[in-house]
């Protein structure tokens, strides 16, 4: 298992891989990492799961029991999907990694690799991906850093779980919106999930604690969510 997290964004990554052992210790590293994750372990389940859910990046093993995953990186192509995809192989030759990358891959990364190195592929990505993102969100007294997973209130340091945070940037992100309970977790714990309200409650009363209190900007929507107001 992958040591203590490093400071990251918090995202919601695909990870496509047939073998399960392997699956479940990247899943669980990168969870650490502060991601959801979704899980996919065939070539159709890939495609199902990239068509209905919006990723950050894809982390997709080359070789499926249904078919080459870098045809998965092709066909998501054609499709007109923009996500960017980290490949995982056996085969390490030139000619197998150039194909990947010219069937849609946008990296390659070797089998047995070091966790360390593929946390750090998927936030090179999702960076060159994504450069409109703000380096600091606000709200009133809020301050969030995602680049160096900082956050502070009226200037002073608050220590936030790795979900906290998640859960905080996600609504900063959607300031003056009204958020879903359903959408804070599907945004903050993807499929690995049921029926989690109650600790979404959970959360929402500790980051309103330590943002104010009775005056925290985190309002309860009675009946559907919650809303982040700025001021």
């Amino acid at each position: 298992m992958p040591g203590s997290p490093r400071t990251i964004e918090p995202m919601r990554l695909l990870l496509v891989e047939d073998e399960s052992r392997l699956a479940e210790v990247v899943r669980r590293g990168l969870i650490e990492h502060s991601y959801a994750v979704d899980l996919a372990g065939t070539f159709a389940e890939a495609l199902d799961l990239a068509a209905t859910n919006e990723y950050d990046a894809i982390i997709l093993d080359r070789r499926l029991p249904d078919g080459d995953g870098a045809q998965v990186a092709a066909e998501l192509r054609r499709n007109g999907s923009r996500t960017p995809v980290l490949m995982l192989t056996a085969r390490d030759t030139v000619e197998d990694r150039v194909e990947g990358l010219d069937l849609g891959a946008d990296d390659y990364l070797v089998k047995p690799f070091a966790f360390p190195e593929l946390a750090a592929r998927v936030r090179a990505l999702v960076r060159r991906q994504m450069p409109e993102r703000p380096p600091i969100l606000s709200a009133g007294e809020i301050r969030l850093d995602p680049a160096s997973h900082t956050a502070t209130h009226a200037g002073e340091p608050i220590k936030l779980a790795p979900r906290e945070f998640a859960i905080l940037e996600y609504l900063l992100r959607r300031k003056g919106d009204v958020v879903r309970r359903g959408e804070i977790e599907e945004h903050s714990w993807g499929g690995d999930y049921e029926s989690v309200s109650n600790v979404i409650d959970v959360y929402i009363a500790r980051l309103r604690h330590l943002t104010g209190g009775e005056r925290s900007p985190i309002e309860t929507v009675r009946g559907v969510g919650y809303r982040l107001r700025d001021g």
